[in-house]
């Protein structure tokens, strides 16, 4: 069985604890329970990450390498996973920019680059039917059938969470926990390749999984 070791880069404080949640929840529901392992996500600024003449990119790219090369699965596929919000990007450039910069750092490792669009929240109003326990869904009330196009991000959870405030590293995690994959997946393209970049790798052919010594692959 393929194990899987994933160090992220992340903008955001929520981020930090909700996004090995998440990937562990895609690795169980979507991968037959493959074996995923993730690293404690890097945190950047994306406003950072995504300017060509800063060396945050490069850095956060080369600790995360740093991390996986000491990782003690040997044999296992390593990830490093870049995931920022649009928030307003266009995210059909910025991933792959993202990605092809971040190449050129650690070409010898799988990179993945992903966009949420608009926002990390924008997944959890795609999948708010599933979310009842933490917001509050008037019965009458018709769910964004296209949250990206319509740009709906934390005013709209803020706007019908259940608790006092919402906040995002206590609640981001919770979210991540209850939050229909496939649901999201439905109504959140951003989401879905989030979803097939780690089915990918959980499916790569065992010639094309990386080296951490920089040796060819």
């Amino acid at each position: 069985m393929t194990h899987l070791v994933v160090a992220p880069i992340v903008e955001g404080q929520g981020e930090v604890a909700a996004l090995p949640v998440l990937l562990r929840r895609i690795a169980t529901e979507l991968c037959d329970g493959s074996s995923i392992e993730v690293f404690k996500p890097i945190r950047q600024p994306a406003s950072s990450l995504v300017k060509a003449a800063d060396d945050c990119l490069r850095n956060a790219v080369e600790l995360a390498a740093f991390k996986l090369s000491g990782n003690r699965h040997t044999t296992a596929t390593k990830l490093i996973l870049i995931l920022i919000d649009a928030d307003g990007r266009c995210a059909a450039q910025l991933g792959p920019e993202l990605k092809r910069r971040a190449q050129e750092h650690a070409s010898h490792l799988n990179i993945a680059s992903v966009i949420a669009v608009d926002e990390f929240e924008t997944w959890f109003v795609a999948s708010a039917e599933s979310l009842t326990k933490y917001l509050n869904i008037n019965p009458t009330e018709e769910i964004p059938p296209n949250p990206e196009e319509s740009r709906c991000k934390t005013k709209w959870i803020e706007d019908h969470f259940r608790g006092v405030q919402y906040n995002k590293p206590a609640d981001q995690p919770k979210f991540c926990s209850a939050m229909d994959l496939t649901l999201c997946r439905s109504r959140a393209p951003s989401f879905d390749k989030l979803c097939r970049e780690i089915v990918r790798m959980f499916s790569a052919s065992p010639r094309l999984k990386d080296r951490v010594d920089g040796s060819p692959m």
